[in-house]
């Protein structure tokens, strides 16, 4: 089956949202928000993105609010740094990705349309744009966010990562 998104960047900033930061109500596992969230320890939390650009698109943010990467505290750097490196391994085995975009958007004119500090995971596929990309605007992805979570969580727990801080 395949899923047509519409990665119309305005509607989704218009749209109605839960009072508060969507990333500290998943935090808070807050049912008021749709939570994807594949693994967590006591200092960040792991998501697939609910609007992925690529399958096993995940985001990966601290339990405490901060919105520069300025105020991570060195212990908080050093186990983003494991997570980074732990995620890509299980993308790895999961998704078969060629290659990755990795990075953050700081602020809402770099692109951040949530102000709590995130860093994204793309993976990226030969020939990931088709037809209906540069015609439609649209992206055809193969498998659905909730579907991602499910294969990332169960590679988490065939496999437990040995990057926690728990």
């Amino acid at each position: 089956m395949e899923y047509f998104f519409n990665f119309d960047k305005i509607k989704y900033l218009k749209e109605k949202k839960p009072d508060g930061c969507i990333l500290c109500l998943i935090n808070e596992k807050s049912p008021e928000v749709v939570n994807l969230s594949v693994f967590d320890d006591r200092l960040f939390n792991v998501s697939v993105n609910l609007y992925p650009y690529n399958p096993g698109h995940l985001m990966i943010f601290p339990k405490r609010h901060v919105e520069d990467i300025r105020q991570y505290t060195q212990e908080e750097e050093a186990a983003l740094n494991r997570l980074v490196r732990g995620m890509l391994d299980i993308l790895d085995r999961t998704h078969a990705p060629q290659g990755y975009n990795i990075g953050y958007n700081m602020g809402l004119v770099a692109g951040a349309s949530i102000s709590h500090l995130h860093v994204h995971l793309i993976p990226r596929y030969p020939r990931e744009t088709g037809m209906a990309d540069l015609i439609a605007g649209k992206r055809v992805l193969v498998e659905s966010p909730q579907a991602t979570a499910e294969r990332i969580r169960a590679e988490i727990l065939g496999q437990p990562p040995s990057f926690s801080m728990s």
